[in-house]
């Protein structure tokens, strides 16, 4: 039986400069590979990542409907 496919929405902010992403997709690896796939060579190891607004190490646990949020690392001043 085919694993069903879950509906998310990535958003790549600010620097980072790309259009919103809907993408079906069977787990947090594929998804994973989808951004990475999607980003600037320089971006690959510094963004961070958030599921509906809070940070997360994994992406093991996304479910249809999520807002995934790509974010670029935080320079302070």
């Amino acid at each position: 039986m085919e694993r069903v496919k879950l509906k998310v929405l990535i958003k790549f902010l600010g620097p980072i400069a790309k259009d919103d992403l809907e993408v079906k997709v069977k787990n947090g690896k594929e998804l994973k590979k989808i951004i990475k796939n999607n980003l600037e060579k320089k971006w690959v190891k510094s963004v961070g990542v958030a599921v509906n607004g809070k940070l997360v190490k994994d992406l093991d646990k996304i479910k249809s409907g999520d807002v995934i949020s790509v974010l670029p690392p935080v320079c302070g001043g």
